[in-house]
């Protein structure tokens, strides 16, 4: 059981971006891949959740030993793969409840039923400190950053993958948002659970302690160590990996 990435070349268009990614992440396992900008944690991160946009060139992605590589991001998603987006779009018309039970439904096979689901959503937008009124407001539409990332959170609560992809996450966050994050974050960890946590700071690892954490630039680890790592990367910077 893991999500194994194995020696995966990306290219967006004819500009490669990853470059021999290699990592495998175990349920109960929280990894931090932390770099600088353009280092290519966002194409990763797409490229996981099988984003038109990039192409793997070599290598391939095994989810619990299915090979997803090519296979379409609503599969991914049944699978049991889920993505935080760094920029989530705004899709107005749409309710967060409606949203959430239509696709809770989908992964779980069946109609959610709405008294009971609304109880469930109540239940989860409790433990993150959201308003009950949230949940009939559109998604995303004229949130503030904060309200986007608890949302993303909200998501991962309700849905409930076996491997979170969670890109820049902390993004934006002012320090008391930051904790609602990470307290949703620490809701979600447990030995069934696997992590991939992209982050340019060591900030939100104050709050969600990873395993291990990896340096990723130009496109690939060149490290890869534990929570004293990113501390190291807070004080030095990334000049000494480029």
């Amino acid at each position: 059981m893991s999500l194994q990435i194995k020696n995966i070349h990306v290219s967006a268009g004819d500009k490669p971006i990853v470059h021999g990614f290699n990592l495998k992440v175990k349920p109960g396992e929280v990894h931090a891949i932390m770099g600088p900008n353009g280092s290519g944690k966002s194409t990763l991160a797409n490229t996981l959740m099988g984003h038109p946009k990039y192409k793997i060139t070599n290598g391939k992605i095994e989810l619990n030993k299915l090979d997803i590589t090519n296979i379409s991001p609503d599969k991914r998603a049944k699978a049991g793969l889920f993505l935080s987006m760094q920029y989530p779009p705004e899709i107005p018309g749409v309710s967060i409840s409606s949203f959430l039970r239509l696709s809770a439904g989908a992964l779980r096979g069946k109609t959610e039923n709405p008294i009971t689901f609304h109880k469930e959503l109540n239940e989860r937008m409790k433990e993150l400190g959201i308003d009950p009124s949230f949940a009939g407001r559109h998604i995303n539409l004229g949130f503030s950053g904060g309200e986007r990332k608890r949302l993303e959170i909200l998501q991962l609560l309700i849905l409930n993958p076996t491997y979170a992809i969670l890109d820049e996450t902390d993004s934006g966050l002012d320090v008391d948002a930051l904790k609602i994050v990470a307290k949703g974050i620490n809701t979600f960890r447990s030995p069934q659970h696997g992590i991939l946590l992209i982050t340019h700071y060591n900030r939100i690892l104050e709050y969600v302690v990873p395993d291990f954490v990896h340096i990723m630039v130009g496109g690939k680890i060149v490290n890869s160590g534990k929570k004293e790592l990113a501390e190291e990367i807070e004080n030095a910077g990334y000049q000494q990996f480029i």
